[in-house]
């Protein structure tokens, strides 16, 4: 049952998770996760597993951790993201990872580090239990989840196999066997720039982006409503950036519009930029004016592979596995989350043929967030239920 003792402070759990709090790897930080990666690196050997570093880009590292089996049985992946989102107008210290209240406070307390805390402390705890499982545990500490994802598609061309796969974001006792894969897309709409007082004698872009925003909303949007799965949800869109001029007394030569698209097993980037090609098409049609043109947006691109759903498979073992112990820890029906958001758990199951759940301990509302905390007793929590589904499913 879900623990909520007074004396979790002192886990050691919580210490790792505020010395990971205490290490800044956002994009902003010189060299990023890089000193966040060695010092998983060394608190992994120091403690008995064996570990080594996979370079990525420069001192970005991934750190891969295994714990090894006697062969007979299923191998786990427990996949972590250490890299953050930067400190944007925080309103507690970000990295001095206080507890207060219950809680560890800081920048990726919640998203995802404590996690990853969780999954080396069950490792270590398995082997200080001098048990041997049947097949390997194998943690991927990755970098780079909360932009291009190329720790986790490194992981994946090393050719890393397994039999299933844990994503340790925040699920709040919940797990997902799917999610909609994510692209991001960026439209510039081109015009003519003239003086305000003058405006017929431009093409003002604001105002052609404006007729490509009612043409979405009223054609594109109506029909992503229609398009559910069972696992993911619906198929959705937002319009994330909007950006045009140089200032109120000239006529914008040119608007962009950023564009956050969550797609369905059934669609892929091709369909999905189709869609809007078709649209922007359609108005050149209508108004020879109007010139438009749709890229991917580089910031969110991967090397090669694309942001791809996890696709579910609710009858694999380690769905089944995940699913029977949360029910036995809590001892009611978890929840299973049907509308979250990306996760690496794409990569590993699309790219790297491994079934994969998401499952891990806080609360998706504090990722990102200016008080971004996970709850001290999930962190204990989660120890045993990661320990409990690794020995169940390598057994």
């Amino acid at each position: 049952m879900i623990n909520y003792g007074a004396d979790l402070n002192s886990s050691e759990v919580v210490h790792l998770t505020q010395q990971l709090i205490r290490i800044p790897s956002h994009k902003y930080t010189e060299n990023r996760e890089s000193e966040a990666a060695e010092f998983i690196f060394k608190y992994c050997t120091e403690n008995g597993l064996e570990a080594e570093m996979q370079e990525v880009e420069g001192k970005r590292r991934n750190v891969i951790v295994r714990l090894k089996g006697n062969g007979t049985g299923k191998t786990l992946i427990f996949n972590g993201h250490i890299d953050t989102v930067p400190p944007y107008e925080m309103t507690i210290e970000p990295f001095k990872a206080e507890i207060e209240d219950g809680y560890v406070l800081g920048r990726g307390a919640n998203d995802m580090k404590g996690a990853v805390a969780c999954m080396i402390t069950a490792m270590v705890n398995i082997k200080n239990k001098g048990k041997i499982l049947g097949g390997d545990i194998i943690l991927t500490a990755a970098v780079g989840e909360e932009e291009k994802s190329d720790g986790t598609e490194k992981v994946v061309k090393m050719g890393i196999k397994a039999d299933g796969a844990i994503v340790g974001e925040p699920s709040n006792y919940g797990y997902a066997l799917g999610h909609r894969g994510l692209e991001w897309l960026e439209i510039k709409i081109e015009g003519k720039i003239a003086h305000g007082g003058i405006p017929e004698a431009g093409i003002n872009a604001i105002s052609k982006a404006s007729k490509l925003i009612q043409k979405i909303e009223t054609e594109l949007m109506p029909r992503l409503k229609t398009r559910q799965n069972e696992w993911m949800g619906p198929s959705v869109m937002n319009f994330g950036l909007i950006k045009g001029g140089t200032q109120p007394s000239s006529v914008a030569d040119s608007c962009i519009i950023q564009i956050d698209r969550r797609y369905l097993p059934e669609e892929n980037v091709r369909s999905v930029i189709k869609e809007y090609q078709d649209m922007i098409d359609d108005l050149k049609t209508e108004d020879p004016q109007f010139k438009a043109e749709i890229t991917r947006m580089d910031s969110n691109m991967m090397e090669e592979f694309d942001h791809a759903p996890l696709i579910a498979q609710p009858d694999s073992l380690i769905a089944i596995t995940v699913h029977d112990v949360l029910k036995e820890f809590l001892n009611k029906e978890p929840n299973i989350e049907k509308r979250r958001g990306w996760t690496d758990a794409g990569v590993l199951s699309t790219y790297g043929k491994i079934p994969t759940v998401v499952t891990g301990p806080g609360d998706l509302k504090y990722s990102h967030a200016k008080d971004e905390k996970i709850p001290v007793a999930d962190l204990v929590n989660y120890v045993e239920i990661y320990t409990r589904i690794a020995e169940e499913f390598c057994k």
